[in-house]
Protein backbone atom coordinates (compact mmCIF):
# COMPACT_ATOMS: atom_id res chain seq x y z
CA UNK A 1 0.00 0.00 0.00
CA UNK A 2 1.71 3.47 -0.61
CA UNK A 3 2.30 5.45 1.58
CA UNK A 4 -0.34 8.27 3.10
CA UNK A 5 1.21 11.67 1.35
CA UNK A 6 0.47 13.44 3.91
CA UNK A 7 2.03 11.83 6.77
CA UNK A 8 4.93 11.76 4.58
CA UNK A 9 5.05 15.49 4.45
CA UNK A 10 4.30 15.87 7.99
CA UNK A 11 7.31 13.60 8.93
CA UNK A 12 9.40 15.32 6.32
CA UNK A 13 8.92 18.64 7.93
CA UNK A 14 9.62 17.33 11.38
CA UNK A 15 13.13 15.50 10.18
CA UNK A 16 14.44 18.93 8.36
CA UNK A 17 13.44 20.62 11.57
CA UNK A 18 10.52 22.84 10.03
CA UNK A 19 8.27 22.16 12.23
CA UNK A 20 8.62 20.80 16.15
CA UNK A 21 7.63 17.05 17.42
CA UNK A 22 4.86 18.57 19.31
CA UNK A 23 3.23 20.13 15.97
CA UNK A 24 3.76 16.68 14.30
CA UNK A 25 2.31 14.58 16.74
CA UNK A 26 -0.83 17.40 17.27
CA UNK A 27 -1.14 17.00 12.90
CA UNK A 28 -0.92 12.95 13.16
CA UNK A 29 -4.46 12.15 14.73
CA UNK A 30 -5.39 9.32 12.17
CA UNK A 31 -7.16 7.68 15.37
CA UNK A 32 -8.85 10.73 16.81
CA UNK A 33 -12.78 10.85 17.83
CA UNK A 34 -14.44 13.59 19.33
CA UNK A 35 -17.64 13.10 21.37
CA UNK A 36 -20.51 15.98 20.70
CA UNK A 37 -22.78 15.70 23.25
CA UNK A 38 -24.59 12.66 23.87
CA UNK A 39 -25.46 12.31 19.85
CA UNK A 40 -21.91 11.99 17.97
CA UNK A 41 -19.10 10.54 17.56
CA UNK A 42 -17.25 12.54 15.18
CA UNK A 43 -13.65 11.13 13.21
CA UNK A 44 -11.48 14.11 13.14
CA UNK A 45 -8.65 12.30 11.61
CA UNK A 46 -10.06 10.29 8.64
CA UNK A 47 -8.18 12.55 5.90
CA UNK A 48 -4.73 11.87 7.81
CA UNK A 49 -5.34 8.10 8.07
CA UNK A 50 -7.03 7.50 4.86
CA UNK A 51 -6.49 10.15 2.77
CA UNK A 52 -9.70 11.08 2.11
CA UNK A 53 -11.72 13.29 3.74
CA UNK A 54 -14.63 12.67 6.66
CA UNK A 55 -18.00 13.46 4.70
CA UNK A 56 -21.36 13.57 6.97
CA UNK A 57 -24.31 12.28 5.78
CA UNK A 58 -26.99 14.71 6.86
CA UNK A 59 -30.26 12.71 6.24
CA UNK A 60 -32.26 11.94 9.16
CA UNK A 61 -30.40 14.21 11.37
CA UNK A 62 -31.67 16.65 13.46
CA UNK A 63 -30.76 20.10 11.96
CA UNK A 64 -29.40 21.34 14.92
CA UNK A 65 -27.35 18.09 15.69
CA UNK A 66 -26.13 18.24 12.64
CA UNK A 67 -24.56 21.95 12.48
CA UNK A 68 -23.23 21.04 15.49
CA UNK A 69 -20.99 18.43 13.90
CA UNK A 70 -20.21 20.11 10.98
CA UNK A 71 -19.07 23.33 12.87
CA UNK A 72 -17.05 21.39 14.92
CA UNK A 73 -15.10 19.12 11.88
CA UNK A 74 -15.07 22.65 9.84
CA UNK A 75 -13.55 24.40 13.14
CA UNK A 76 -10.59 21.75 13.76
CA UNK A 77 -8.98 23.28 10.91
CA UNK A 78 -10.40 20.85 7.82
CA UNK A 79 -13.29 20.78 5.69
CA UNK A 80 -15.99 19.06 6.38
CA UNK A 81 -18.29 18.27 3.02
CA UNK A 82 -22.01 17.10 4.04
CA UNK A 83 -24.02 15.09 1.53
CA UNK A 84 -28.20 14.52 0.85
CA UNK A 85 -28.59 18.11 2.79
CA UNK A 86 -32.22 19.62 2.35
CA UNK A 87 -32.96 23.05 2.41
CA UNK A 88 -33.99 23.80 6.28
CA UNK A 89 -30.58 21.61 6.90
CA UNK A 90 -28.65 23.71 4.56
CA UNK A 91 -29.94 27.15 6.21
CA UNK A 92 -29.52 26.21 9.83
CA UNK A 93 -25.68 24.83 8.98
CA UNK A 94 -24.93 28.72 6.81
CA UNK A 95 -26.59 30.52 9.79
CA UNK A 96 -24.23 29.00 12.45
CA UNK A 97 -21.21 28.80 10.43
CA UNK A 98 -21.66 32.45 9.17
CA UNK A 99 -22.03 33.59 13.07
CA UNK A 100 -19.03 32.00 13.74
CA UNK A 101 -16.94 32.99 11.09
CA UNK A 102 -16.74 29.74 8.93
CA UNK A 103 -17.52 29.60 5.17
CA UNK A 104 -19.85 27.82 3.67
CA UNK A 105 -21.08 26.74 -0.08
CA UNK A 106 -24.16 25.11 -0.75
CA UNK A 107 -24.28 22.78 -4.19
CA UNK A 108 -27.71 22.58 -4.07
CA UNK A 109 -28.31 20.38 -7.40
CA UNK A 110 -26.09 18.09 -5.46
CA UNK A 111 -27.36 18.19 -2.26
CA UNK A 112 -24.12 18.98 -0.60
CA UNK A 113 -22.66 21.57 1.52
CA UNK A 114 -19.01 22.49 2.05
CA UNK A 115 -17.62 23.96 5.57
CA UNK A 116 -14.20 25.32 6.40
CA UNK A 117 -11.87 28.06 5.86
CA UNK A 118 -8.89 25.79 4.82
CA UNK A 119 -8.20 26.36 1.00
CA UNK A 120 -10.01 23.94 -1.33
CA UNK A 121 -7.42 21.11 -2.04
CA UNK A 122 -4.62 20.75 -4.53
CA UNK A 123 -5.01 19.12 -7.88
CA UNK A 124 -3.78 16.01 -7.65
CA UNK A 125 -3.36 15.42 -11.54
CA UNK A 126 -6.14 12.64 -11.44
CA UNK A 127 -9.20 13.44 -13.95
CA UNK A 128 -12.38 11.64 -12.85
CA UNK A 129 -15.05 11.43 -16.23
CA UNK A 130 -18.89 10.97 -15.05
CA UNK A 131 -21.62 10.47 -17.37
CA UNK A 132 -25.35 10.23 -17.09
CA UNK A 133 -27.61 8.02 -18.90
CA UNK A 134 -30.44 10.79 -18.65
CA UNK A 135 -31.04 13.98 -16.83
CA UNK A 136 -32.79 13.05 -14.21
CA UNK A 137 -29.35 10.90 -13.22
CA UNK A 138 -27.59 14.51 -12.88
CA UNK A 139 -28.58 14.72 -9.46
CA UNK A 140 -26.64 11.94 -8.33
CA UNK A 141 -24.04 12.88 -10.62
CA UNK A 142 -23.03 15.89 -9.33
CA UNK A 143 -22.83 14.33 -5.91
CA UNK A 144 -20.38 12.28 -7.10
CA UNK A 145 -18.78 15.11 -8.80
CA UNK A 146 -18.41 17.09 -5.76
CA UNK A 147 -16.65 14.35 -4.06
CA UNK A 148 -14.50 13.81 -6.47
CA UNK A 149 -13.00 17.16 -6.94
CA UNK A 150 -13.02 17.93 -2.99
CA UNK A 151 -10.75 14.79 -3.66
CA UNK A 152 -8.29 16.84 -5.56
CA UNK A 153 -9.83 15.36 -8.99
CA UNK A 154 -10.73 17.05 -12.23
CA UNK A 155 -13.71 16.53 -13.38
CA UNK A 156 -15.38 15.91 -16.31
CA UNK A 157 -18.80 15.19 -17.56
CA UNK A 158 -21.01 14.16 -20.03
CA UNK A 159 -24.57 14.64 -19.22
CA UNK A 160 -27.77 12.88 -20.95
CA UNK A 161 -26.42 10.22 -23.35
CA UNK A 162 -28.34 7.42 -22.58
CA UNK A 163 -28.71 4.08 -24.47
CA UNK A 164 -32.34 5.30 -25.53
CA UNK A 165 -30.50 7.50 -28.07
CA UNK A 166 -27.30 5.47 -28.15
CA UNK A 167 -25.66 7.60 -31.18
CA UNK A 168 -25.28 10.76 -28.49
CA UNK A 169 -22.85 8.68 -26.67
CA UNK A 170 -19.70 8.13 -29.01
CA UNK A 171 -19.16 11.92 -29.67
CA UNK A 172 -19.94 12.69 -25.65
CA UNK A 173 -17.08 9.92 -24.58
CA UNK A 174 -14.34 11.41 -27.24
CA UNK A 175 -13.09 14.33 -25.03
CA UNK A 176 -13.47 12.15 -22.13
CA UNK A 177 -10.81 9.53 -22.56
CA UNK A 178 -8.14 11.24 -21.08
CA UNK A 179 -9.55 10.15 -17.27
CA UNK A 180 -8.01 7.77 -15.15
CA UNK A 181 -11.71 6.30 -14.27
CA UNK A 182 -14.92 6.49 -15.32
CA UNK A 183 -18.17 6.93 -13.28
CA UNK A 184 -21.96 6.37 -14.89
CA UNK A 185 -24.83 6.87 -13.61
CA UNK A 186 -28.34 5.43 -14.67
CA UNK A 187 -31.63 4.54 -13.83
CA UNK A 188 -34.51 2.43 -15.25
CA UNK A 189 -32.90 -0.30 -16.84
CA UNK A 190 -29.18 0.52 -16.15
CA UNK A 191 -27.68 -0.31 -19.35
CA UNK A 192 -25.09 2.60 -19.95
CA UNK A 193 -22.05 1.04 -17.28
CA UNK A 194 -22.11 -1.96 -19.09
CA UNK A 195 -21.46 -0.31 -23.03
CA UNK A 196 -18.80 2.60 -21.60
CA UNK A 197 -16.90 -0.59 -19.98
CA UNK A 198 -17.31 -1.84 -23.25
CA UNK A 199 -15.91 1.30 -25.01
CA UNK A 200 -12.98 2.35 -22.61
CA UNK A 201 -9.78 0.99 -21.51
CA UNK A 202 -10.17 2.58 -17.88
CA UNK A 203 -12.19 1.30 -14.25
CA UNK A 204 -16.00 1.75 -14.94
CA UNK A 205 -18.20 2.60 -11.91
CA UNK A 206 -21.46 1.73 -12.22
CA UNK A 207 -24.16 3.74 -9.78
CA UNK A 208 -27.87 2.83 -10.45
CA UNK A 209 -30.26 5.67 -10.30
CA UNK A 210 -33.89 5.59 -8.21
CA UNK A 211 -35.70 6.48 -11.83
CA UNK A 212 -38.13 3.99 -12.95
CA UNK A 213 -41.30 2.82 -12.22
CA UNK A 214 -43.82 -0.47 -11.70
CA UNK A 215 -41.93 -3.74 -11.14
CA UNK A 216 -38.26 -3.29 -10.22
CA UNK A 217 -38.36 0.16 -10.18
CA UNK A 218 -36.85 3.19 -7.91
CA UNK A 219 -33.19 1.61 -9.09
CA UNK A 220 -33.85 -2.22 -8.36
CA UNK A 221 -33.63 -2.73 -12.41
CA UNK A 222 -30.79 -0.82 -12.72
CA UNK A 223 -28.61 -2.36 -9.73
CA UNK A 224 -29.65 -5.88 -10.81
CA UNK A 225 -28.36 -4.69 -14.75
CA UNK A 226 -25.48 -3.51 -13.49
CA UNK A 227 -24.47 -6.79 -11.43
CA UNK A 228 -25.34 -8.76 -14.49
CA UNK A 229 -23.45 -7.23 -16.40
CA UNK A 230 -21.26 -8.74 -19.35
CA UNK A 231 -18.40 -6.00 -18.96
CA UNK A 232 -16.34 -5.43 -16.11
CA UNK A 233 -17.26 -2.79 -13.97
CA UNK A 234 -17.74 -2.31 -10.48
CA UNK A 235 -21.11 -1.32 -8.78
CA UNK A 236 -22.09 0.55 -5.78
CA UNK A 237 -25.29 1.06 -4.26
CA UNK A 238 -28.73 2.58 -5.67
CA UNK A 239 -27.64 6.48 -5.29
CA UNK A 240 -24.76 6.19 -3.75
CA UNK A 241 -22.83 9.26 -5.58
CA UNK A 242 -20.53 9.26 -2.57
CA UNK A 243 -19.40 6.04 -3.13
CA UNK A 244 -19.01 6.15 -6.23
CA UNK A 245 -17.29 8.91 -6.25
CA UNK A 246 -14.72 8.64 -4.16
CA UNK A 247 -13.78 5.55 -5.30
CA UNK A 248 -13.42 6.72 -8.63
CA UNK A 249 -11.31 10.06 -7.39
CA UNK A 250 -8.86 6.86 -5.37
CA UNK A 251 -8.39 5.51 -8.33
CA UNK A 252 -7.76 8.66 -10.72
CA UNK A 253 -5.53 10.02 -7.93
CA UNK A 254 -3.04 6.30 -8.09
CA UNK A 255 -2.89 6.68 -11.82
CA UNK A 256 -1.99 10.06 -11.45
CA UNK A 257 1.43 8.94 -9.76
CA UNK A 258 0.40 7.22 -6.91
CA UNK A 259 -1.21 9.28 -4.51
CA UNK A 260 -3.99 8.26 -2.97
Amino acid sequence: MPGNPQLQDLLDQYKEGRITLAAAAEAIEGLRLDRIGDFACIDTGRGVRCGMPEVVLAEGKDPGHLAEIVLRLAGSGGRCIVTRVNAEQAARIQDLASREGIATVYREKAQVLLAGNSPAPERTGGIVAIITAGTSDIRVAEEARAIAEEMGCEVLTAYDVGAAGIHRLFPALKPLLGAHAFVVCAGREGTLPAVVAGLVDKPVIGIPVSVGYGYMGEGRAALASMLQSCSVIAVVNIDAGFTGGAFAARIANIGAGGKR
